[in-house]
């Protein structure tokens, strides 16, 4: 139990579905829970989206909750943690989800942000592309106010907002969006999403070349402070153009 704890074994199916059974867990639970046992020893992890919450999600709310410090490299949209209520949810509604369970997302997202904010929060370092900052989701109150929130946010000590600016030539996040969880007892894991499905990707050699792909993302990117003054312009831009 200990290894499967630290994250130096990963348990079978079968240790996962005695487990379930002795917890009394049953059904389409029992089978999801056992499926997932059943691929996470595989070199990169994918998790496929099912109907509600998809599994990889659950994968990544989990690893938010258990870090010690995440990096996420957003160049198109908010990060996630960052999102203020407003966002996530004009985000749902542009996704396409239904109505029903629009909310329910949004709640979740409510959620997880609790881990930048709660006693012994998560370091969170958020390299945003500037893009993500003028782009129109939602109203422009909607956007006004995440910006506003950011601002909020960037303050905290254990958070660190970096703004990427457009048209400056090749760097590694042009290949796309990721985040690398760091966790105190655990191997560090880098984590894609896409649009209906994510991978885990757990292996050594490519943790260690994220990490290099932070640093050149990071080098191109505003101080905090010159970040902070972009987000407020921008801020100050649409309030203006009312």
């Amino acid at each position: 139990m200990s290894h499967w704890e630290t994250g130096r074994r990963v348990p079978t199916p079968e240790d996962v579905a005695s487990l379930l059974t002795a917890a009394g867990v049953t059904g389409k639970e029992k089978q999801r829970l056992v499926e997932l046992a059943r691929h996470a020893s595989e070199p990169n992890w994918l998790t496929v989206g099912m109907p509600g919450i998809p599994h990889q999600l659950a994968g990544a709310v989990e690893c938010e909750r258990s870090a010690s410090s995440i990096v996420e490299w957003a160049p198109a949209i908010i990060p996630g943690l960052l999102q203020s209520t407003y966002y996530a949810r004009a985000v749902s509604i542009a996704g396409g989800l239904p109505a029903h369970e629009v909310e329910s997302r949004v709640m979740l997202r409510i959620a997880r942000r609790e881990v930048v904010v709660r006693k012994n929060p998560v370091h969170f370092l958020a390299l945003i592309g500037e893009d993500a900052l003028r782009d129109n989701i939602g109203t422009t109150e909607t956007m006004r106010e995440q910006l506003q929130y950011l601002l909020e946010l960037g303050s905290r000590d254990n958070v660190t907002i970096r703004v990427v600016p457009p048209r400056i030539g090749w760097h590694p996040g042009l290949v796309g969006p990721f985040v690398l969880y760091d966790f105190p007892d655990s191997p560090s894991v880098v984590h894609f999403e896409h649009y209906s499905s994510g991978a885990f990707v757990p292996d050594a050699d490519d943790v260690q070349a994220y990490r290099g792909a932070i640093d050149r993302i990071l080098s191109v990117s505003l101080s905090p402070a010159a970040s902070a003054k972009l987000i407020a312009q921008v801020h100050d831009e649409m309030e203006s153009s009312q």
